[in-house]
């Protein structure tokens, strides 16, 4: 695919962007360049290589669940804004359907 000033222009439109020519022209040509790097590698045999969900090796980085003090109530609503009780007091967030 050819990648010009109009298809640039498009793209920058359906983004909410707004460019200038000179911008778009340096974008059309980065864009381009990186399509033509992209049908390089897809010239590439890696029929012999096995996928990989991860690059590296990984194992599980997850630590022991391990249970402590809780804070204490009063602690806990400090910071609130507001509360109710034993509860935080939020402001109402679902909408009703009219009928």
């Amino acid at each position: 695919m050819e990648i010009d000033v109009k298809v640039v222009g498009k793209i920058a439109e359906l983004a909410k962007l707004t460019l200038t020519d000179a911008e778009k022209l340096k974008y059309a040509a980065q864009l381009e360049q990186i399509l033509d790097y992209v049908h390089q590698l897809s010239q590439v045999d890696t029929s012999s290589v096995q996928p990989l969900s991860h690059v590296h090796e990984m194992t599980n980085v997850f630590r022991d669940d391990s249970f402590g003090e809780s804070l204490a109530k009063e602690d806990v609503f400090k910071n609130a804004p507001e509360r109710l009780g034993d509860y935080f007091r939020v402001p109402k967030v679902i909408k009703e359907l009219n009928s």
